[in-house]
């Protein structure tokens, strides 16, 4: 059997969280204090997200690149290909916070949003 431990992110509380696996399945979750918590350890076990942040380069802008990030989490499996991805775009300025880099990347549910301002340089 494998022994999990998580500090649960979901809520201020910051629970400590362990969760018993064994050949795959989870046997036990304990220490959560609300349904939300257990959701969570039970995704973190079995199909664990995050958001990504990262920059991509910009073409005729006043700095070399644009902060960008994941409008939702996406399975960790796929942020390398994510990041290889990100890695060969370059946009043009100007950039504004907000704006829509890529929509539904890899087949993805997300977007890719700028998180800064890049003037035209």
């Amino acid at each position: 059997m494998t022994v999990y431990k998580f500090t649960c992110i979901i809520c201020p509380l910051s629970c400590d969280i362990e969760v018993k696996v064994e050949n795959g399945e989870i046997k036990e979750i304990k220490g959560y204090t609300c349904p939300r918590g257990k959701e969570w350890a039970i995704e973190e076990i079995t199909n664990p997200k995050r958001v990504v942040m990262s920059v991509i380069k910009v073409k005729n802008g006043n700095m070399p690149t644009v902060s960008v990030k994941t409008t939702k989490p996406i399975p960790k499996t796929k942020i390398p290909e994510l990041m290889k991805l990100l890695a060969e775009i370059e946009v043009e300025a100007p950039i504004r916070v907000g704006q829509i880099i890529l929509e539904n990347p890899l087949g993805l549910d997300t977007k890719i949003v700028a998180t800064r301002e890049v003037e035209k340089a």
